[in-house]
């Protein structure tokens, strides 16, 4: 079995439940514990954000969140990018010319509970586009391939506490796992954009494995994948923006069942 990076979890003592018939026993048993890091991410030498997350992919997380905020449009934007293991610290500098300024942030509001929701902002509205229709998909091979997808994720086997997602491209493939949803996509559009690779998301789908929010769904139509698959459900909010953006959402995909919430048009049943 693949081994797993040591900084991504913990081993605790802990108490195991084991039911007898007279009652329960508490027993002790070493249980792996996934790992959390408070990433700092600076910008000329300025804090930006701070980011939840498994301490893996730091630059690549990064680089992909100030690209969904719009701070960055390619890698080409970015001077230099380093990590700092001991202060858990992405030290980023923008080429000369480049201006931030925090209030233009992509996200006007976190969905967090389920009970906001994050529109997209006016004034970043061109960094935004409707999905072509043009490049139609195989239900069946999306079906196929979530099942693949269900099974990969090692660290989830065994320790859990991860969100997976999965970049599915004809030519290659992007996995990676995080405690956050969100910051799976971010690492994902980090990855594409260190490869020069953004110029190929309208041939990709992405598979992910927890609930699709509709801050999930501006980052994927920002990133401009048309196709979003996921094992949970959709929010109302995210079901209207795949909608009006042309973003094919599949929901409570299990097996050869779920459910389509946009863009059927798109698939080849």
């Amino acid at each position: 079995m693949q081994e797993i990076d040591e900084r991504l979890f913990a081993e605790f003592t802990v108490q195991e439940i084991v039911p007898e018939e007279s009652g329960f026993q508490l027993r002790d048993a070493e249980k792996p514990v996934i790992g959390e890091i408070s990433l700092k991410v600076y910008i000329n030498g300025t804090e930006y954000a701070s980011l939840l997350c498994l301490n893996e992919l730091t630059e690549e997380l990064a680089l992909g969140f100030l690209y969904s905020e719009g701070v960055i449009d390619s890698f080409g934007d970015v001077a230099s990018i380093a990590y700092n293991e001991r202060l858990f610290a992405v030290m980023l500098q923008l080429v000369q010319g480049k201006v931030v300024e925090r209030c233009e942030s992509l996200r006007s509001v976190t969905s967090g509970c389920g009970k906001c929701f994050t529109y997209i902002n006016p004034l970043k509205n061109d960094q935004y586009h409707p999905q072509s229709l043009e490049k139609r998909f195989s239900l069946g091979e999306l079906l196929r391939a979530m099942q693949e997808f269900e099974q990969r994720s090692i660290l989830y086997q065994t320790v859990g506490g991860v969100h997976s997602l999965l970049f599915s491209h004809p030519d290659f493939n992007i996995f990676n796992e995080d405690i956050g949803r969100h910051n799976c996509f971010d690492k994902i559009t980090g990855v594409l954009l260190r490869q020069n690779r953004l110029v190929e998301t309208e041939k990709g789908a992405l598979l992910v494995s927890g609930r699709v929010s509709s801050e999930i769904i501006t980052k994927v139509i920002r990133l401009g994948v048309p196709v979003l698959c996921s094992r949970a459900t959709p929010t109302a909010a995210a079901v209207a923006l795949a909608r009006e953006y042309n973003v094919t959402l599949l929901g409570y995909v299990r097996g050869e069942k779920g459910y389509i919430y946009s863009g059927a048009e798109r698939l080849i049943p």
